[in-house]
């Protein structure tokens, strides 16, 4: 199976920090050591994807950002990654000018345009530090992996290319143009670092159609120029359909604004949507005391931080599982590990050694050997234990939340909404209910049950505002979905359709008294599968089913020499056996959810499992996106 686009940019950036020579068993045993310097962006590439003990493995002994204060280290290659701005052009210039390091490898995130490249040249003539540039590189490594198949194109100043960047009233065509660049060239970096060119679909009429456009051209040129392609290996000559070729499929956010507003119930998107969870580090806020409000005291808090990495056997197994599941998995590791904690106590109670140290336990005679192996496994005893720690830290943070909030409430009736059940409680009960919930969760059950509901006079719609209004929520938003829903056609009133949800008896495991975890007055939902609408989409496309929607998209073939109306395209017969998924406008843990949740029943021909990747402009969650939709909403 080929890999993941995050296993193959990992690959890239070790091979950048490696000089950009090939990885061998030498290079790794003995790395040169060397300084990594990047900006912001760079940064925010190699954070999710190398830890800092993998840095130094590679011999990189200090990383530093580029416009900090950086003392010269005369004696020391320097290994750059950053964007070719002409910002960071002119720092890494002066960097030579002041003759910081003794070499330079330059790795620039995206192509360095040929004007850049000249000023750097005649900067280093005219600093006589020629011979010192050892290397200058085009990574094309212009995206973020966060998962193995789930990608985004900025963290940093990703404002620029929100959801309110494209849709505001006032957005020229110049910076229009700007938005779409940016975006094309990182999913031009995407497909250089997988090596393929895809067949491209896409809505018409909408900036995934320009996004589309822009992106087709840019590959058909790269192709043409035979002598730099960087597909040379997927070259036109293998044949212009060979089958492994991946679907693209370029989406507008405006194909569905219900999910990004959905309380979820599985753990990486609970996290995503409650706590601080960025470039897959989140943060929580413990309370120390609470402090005396007689006083005036605040409580005392202290910020912790945990990293939800790919090593991490609990979160990998658990992100996709509903809330309450993962709550009982948490307590089965724990009881798990208490066992094998009382196990060891235990073997050096029985021989007299409690208060010995590791290594007179290690001398003693052979028929101690399974204390020896129980004490050298203590170190993977104790990397479980602070996995089970940390996964209970954020666990019980994502509880209190969701029991303030009643959010267990909010997802049973927005699942039955999209479903089109009949609710317990009217919307406007909830929303009149100053229990329930915070304001922003009252809105955001409000516009998922308008943009479900087919019709609803403006006597009604007045009378939720009202009742919105008192609630304290801000009602800007409300404007922007308004006309949203009046120009968007929705496909089928029931473009949610299928999901819903049951409600299973309590958390027997859970209810012990002796858990972690005190589930009264949750629910526990056993929650149907249903495809989401970009789900649907990518499925309708990917095996080739006719269907009103997607019927309509725009077909590109980057490979064809000459760009013809897509209508004239010689299609591909056969379903494609891996697709890539990009929203523009943004994404969530939602969607990535559900697309691999679909996977999950599909095998392709051969019995080989299918593939998808997701990737988005920004990642944001509900908070995030209402207020980009409140900007919107004030500007009409």
């Amino acid at each position: 199976m080929a890999a993941s686009i995050r296993e193959k940019q990992i690959v890239a950036l070790k091979r950048m920090l490696n000089l950009n020579a090939p990885m061998t068993k030498g290079s790794l045993n003995e790395p040169s050591w060397k300084i990594l310097v990047y900006d912001r962006f760079g940064q925010d590439i190699i954070s999710p994807l190398l830890s800092v003990r993998e840095l130094r493995d590679m011999g990189v002994t200090l990383h530093l950002l580029l416009y900090s204060d950086r003392e010269p280290i005369p004696d020391v290659p320097a290994v750059y990654f950053v964007l070719p701005s002409e910002e960071n052009v002119q720092r890494i210039c002066q960097d030579c000018q002041n003759q910081l390091y003794e070499s330079y490898y330059l790795n620039f995130i995206s192509a360095i345009s040929r004007q850049r490249l000249e000023d750097l040249a005649s900067v280093a003539i005219s600093a006589n530090v020629v011979s010192q540039v050892s290397k200058v590189f085009d990574q094309y490594l212009n995206f973020i992996s966060l998962e193995d198949y789930f990608f985004m194109v900025r963290h940093q100043n990703r404002h620029e290319i929100s959801y309110y960047a494209i849709n505001r009233a006032d957005v020229q065509d110049t910076d229009m143009d700007q938005i779409m660049d940016t975006i094309v060239n990182s999913l031009f970096s995407f497909m250089v670092t997988m090596g393929t060119v895809p067949i491209i679909r896409c809505p018409k009429g909408n900036a995934a159609e320009m996004v589309a456009e822009k992106l087709d051209k840019k590959l058909r040129e790269n192709l043409r120029d035979a002598r730099n392609s960087l597909f040379t290996t997927d070259s036109v000559q293998a044949g212009q359909f060979s089958f492994q070729r991946p679907l693209l499929v370029i989406l507008d956010r405006n194909i569905d604004l219900t999910t990004p507003f959905h309380h979820t119930w599985t753990y990486q998107a609970l996290a995503h949507d409650l706590l601080d969870l960025n470039l897959n580090r989140v943060v929580i806020e413990e309370k120390l005391d609470p402090g005396n409000p007689a006083t005036g005291q605040p409580s005392r808090i202290r910020k912790k931080t945990y990293d939800l990495a790919a090593a991490d056997r609990f979160w990998q197994g658990q992100k996709g599982n509903p809330f309450p599941e993962v709550a009982e998995a948490v307590q089965e590791e724990l009881e798990a590990y208490r066992a094998s904690e009382d196990e060891v106590k235990k073997l050096k109670a029985a021989m007299g050694l409690e208060g010995e140290d590791e290594s007179a336990i290690s001398m003693l005679s052979d028929n101690t050997a399974k204390l020896t192996s129980a004490v050298s496994s203590l170190p993977e005893l104790l990397e479980k234990k602070r996995l089970i720690d940390q996964h209970t830290n954020v666990a019980t943070a994502l509880l209190e939340e969701i029991k303030a909030r009643k959010l267990d409430m909010y997802f049973e009736m927005e699942e039955k909404l999209m479903s089109k059940q009949t609710q317990e409680r009217s919307i406007l009960e909830v929303i009149q209910d100053p229990e329930a919930g915070r304001p922003d969760d009252k809105l955001r059950l409000f516009i998922i049950h308008y943009i479900c509901t087919p019709t609803m006079t403006d006597a009604e719609f007045d009378q939720y505002a009202i009742a919105l209004n008192d609630a304290g929520c801000n009602l800007s938003a409300l404007q922007y979905i308004k006309q949203w829903k009046a120009f968007t056609k929705l496909s089928s009133p029931n473009q949610y359709g299928g999901g819903g949800t049951k409600t299973v008896g309590m958390f027997s495991k859970l209810m012990s008294t002796g858990s972690q975890f005190v589930m009264e007055g949750v629910k526990n939902f056993v929650v149907k599968k249903h495809n989401l609408p970009v789900t649907r989409v990518v499925d309708a496309l990917m095996e080739l089913k006719s269907d009103q929607e997607t019927d309509e998209y725009r077909y590109f073939d980057p490979k064809l020499l000459r760009a013809t109306d897509s209508s004239s395209i010689p299609r591909n017969k056969t379903p494609f056996q891996e697709a890539i998924v990009f929203v523009v406008g943004g994404g969530n843990y939602i969607e990535y959810q559900n697309l691999m949740d679909y996977l999950k029943g599909k095998t392709s021909y051969g019995g080989a499992s299918k593939r998808i990747t997701y990737g988005c402009s920004e990642l944001f969650n509900a908070e995030q996106f209402l207020k980009q939709l409140c900007q919107l909403g004030e500007q009409m």
